[in-house]
């Protein structure tokens, strides 16, 4: 997240020249704004799927087991591999998604330690519900935030 309300005004960047080095202003006001802006963004989304109560992360694990293209199942370790959460956050996620009936689990066939994670019914029916107002949140922000290439501004 990204905690800043407003951003620090070009006078301020300026003032700051000589620790930010030469041609650095204009790449430092960029990065806040997209900062501040990709965190506004974020902020959208987790009030989105709360109304669905689902935390980004359980979200993230429906949609990454989903989009599989080999096979319907992954590994908690192929999860972990593809979002960056601790594995004790990622085991939680799991956890609470396996006990609300979103997640199934199986054993492996040749491994009895691995379990398959795959999405219910359920988890599957909410995950479909989510991705056409998940996609159309970042439409409308991406949308809000169209310029013309060499006209942003980007200090308020």
């Amino acid at each position: 997240m990204f905690f800043l309300k407003e951003l620090p005004s070009q006078e301020m960047i300026r003032s700051y020249g000589h620790l930010i080095g030469p041609d650095g202003e204009t790449a430092v006001a960029e990065a806040l704004t997209m900062m501040r802006d990709a965190s506004l963004l974020v902020r959208s989304i987790e009030r989105y799927l709360a109304a669905a109560k689902l935390s980004q992360l359980q979200f993230l694990i429906l949609m990454v087991i989903h989009r599989e293209p080999a096979r319907d199942y992954l590994y908690h370790g192929e999860i972990a591999a593809r979002l960056d959460v601790s594995k004790p956050v990622l085991t939680r996620a799991i956890q609470t998604l396996l006990q609300s009936d979103l997640l199934q689990a199986t054993q492996d066939g040749e491994d009895r330690r691995a379990k398959r994670l795959r999405l219910g019914p359920a988890g599957e029916a909410v995950l479909l519900a989510q991705l056409p107002g998940y996609y159309a949140l970042i439409r409308e922000f991406m949308a809000a935030r169209e310029v013309k290439p060499g006209t942003r501004q980007p200090w308020t």
